[in-house]
């Protein structure tokens, strides 16, 4: 069994407490690990998250472009953020 880094499990427990309706940033999430230069680092662990528990589709990118998820890719993100309330305009989230 492969274990995680201590980084990717800071990642998982700080993305498992953005709460329904709320999102974060890549860079957001990597500044509240401790890693402040790591926002591709926190995309490739969302990328690779199966864990129903850890809510990904509520990290996106600086922008506010929605970014990529892996369970039903930028459409299915949209709906989820969408129905927890999220404010979304032309594939952006109103940051």
């Amino acid at each position: 069994m492969e274990s995680k880094s201590k980084f990717c499990l800071d990642v998982l427990h700080i993305v498992r407490s953005i709460k329904s309706g709320h999102i974060m940033t890549y860079k957001e999430v990597a500044m509240k690990s401790g890693s402040p230069n790591a926002s591709r680092a926190v995309g490739t662990i969302m990328k690779s998250n199966y864990d129903k528990s850890v809510p990904c589709h509520r990290v996106v990118r600086s922008d506010g472009v929605i970014g990529n998820y892996n369970r039903g890719g930028q459409k299915a993100k949209i709906e989820i953020l969408k129905s927890e309330g999220v404010n979304i305009i032309k594939g952006r989230v109103m940051l």
